[in-house]
């Protein structure tokens, strides 16, 4: 992975190789932002980058043997931790630490970020059919991560450590990690990718140099779909309007023909919510808390999207507005239901709602108490 393949970034990118070249590499980074920003890329890229042979003034040579290997995501001394599924093996084994580690998911892993180098939490475990449940690092892992780094280094100067969503940690995993990065083996690199990392334990932040990844900037998304997918400028600019600083949500916009297969729910949803009518949203309800949970923080993040676009037609906006075909039509006629009195706590309900569901609250209860708040929200007098 190169520098160079990141969409924007610039100023993380040189923060990062001025440390390789200052020779002052903090043994436990954590680089935290939203999602779709590179976390991920530039983590494989800066570890390429202090291990490559033959660095230059910017980026890895990208030819020597050791990127090479990088390049594969094969390299001896790049390791990775990410959350999988995780079952009981028997009755007596603690439920959070018994089941699978990342080690056998790796081919599969190397194969999704080679394919996709900006995937998401949801798409991960699509991949690996973990579509109803959260992912998890459990206990045991923490004991393979133990095993690895106590080994000395098969090519590189240093051994490296990813961690990708350390908040999906078991506490035990994290309290065993803790104590790693207490007393790290020599020439030894953590580089956790989190997404909220104010759900990590507060110990593990205070070990950590934080690394903060904002949104990418509008234009350079916009000229990475112009050279990197051929669109036209003007879609380009279109899309990276809505992105909302994510090069993953851009990807999807690009593919994206018809409307989102939420959109029906987000239909139904202001349709009863505007009617005030019970039993449909008790119907709605259900029908949410039967999506895995990934998908239902799409679903909202998807209904926000509307919201915001309906938002900008209330306000006038059409030129900053990127919605089409029913989503548009929809988004006119609901417009004038948001609003400023309301837009602010609409959004805050929706991210409770998001969080709630992120931490494995009971879907029926957050959706329930979700959908009566919306009620009076929608219904809120201008």
């Amino acid at each position: 992975m190169l520098f160079k393949d990141i969409v924007g970034q610039n100023e993380i990118k040189s923060r990062l190789i001025k440390s390789v070249r200052d020779k002052r590499i903090a043994h436990a980074q954590l680089f935290t932002g939203p999602e779709g920003t590179g976390k991920l890329m530039l983590a494989i890229a800066y570890a390429q980058y202090i291990s490559c042979q033959n660095q230059g003034e910017d980026d890895s040579c990208g030819v020597c043997p050791s990127c090479h290997k990088f390049q594969k995501l094969i390299h001896p001394d790049l390791h990775f931790v990410f959350p999988v599924n995780e079952s009981k093996k028997n009755e007596n084994e603690d439920e959070k630490s018994a089941g699978k580690q990342s080690d056998s998911y790796i081919q599969q892993w190397r194969e999704a970020i080679l394919s996709n180098p900006y995937i998401t939490e949801s798409q991960w475990y699509e991949i690996i059919g973990l579509e109803n449940k959260l992912g998890i690092i459990n206990t045991a892992e923490s004991s393979e991560v133990i095993k690895k780094l106590s080994l000395k280094s098969f090519e590189a100067d240093y051994k490296t450590m990813i961690i990708w969503l350390p908040e999906r940690m078991h506490h035990n995993a994290s309290n065993r990690l803790l104590k790693l990065l207490e007393e790290p083996p020599s020439k030894t690199l953590f580089l956790l990718i989190s997404e909220n990392a104010g759900s990590l334990l507060s110990t593990i932040l205070s070990r950590t140099q934080i690394i903060k990844i904002p949104p990418i900037r509008r234009e350079e998304i916009a000229t990475a779909l112009v050279d990197r997918h051929q669109l036209s400028p003007g879609k380009a600019q279109d899309i990276s309007k809505v992105a909302n600083g994510s090069f993953q949500s851009a990807l999807s916009l690009i593919s994206t023909t018809d409307e989102s297969p939420y959109f029906d729910m987000f239909r139904q949803l202001m349709r009863h919510c505007y009617s005030k009518n019970i039993l449909g949203l008790l119907d709605w309800v259900n029908d949410a808390s039967s999506l895995g949970r990934e998908k239902q923080k799409e679903m909202l993040k998807y209904s926000l999207r509307i919201i915001r676009e309906s938002f900008m037609l209330n306000l006038g906006l059409e030129d900053i507005v990127y919605v089409s075909g029913e989503e548009a039509d929809f988004g006119k006629k609901f417009s004038p239901f948001v609003n400023g009195k309301n837009i602010t706590a609409i959004y805050s309900e929706f991210g409770t709602a998001i969080e709630h569901i992120g931490r494995n609250g009971n879907a029926q209860v957050v959706f329930t108490d979700f959908c009566m708040k919306l009620v009076k929200l929608i219904n809120k007098k201008i």
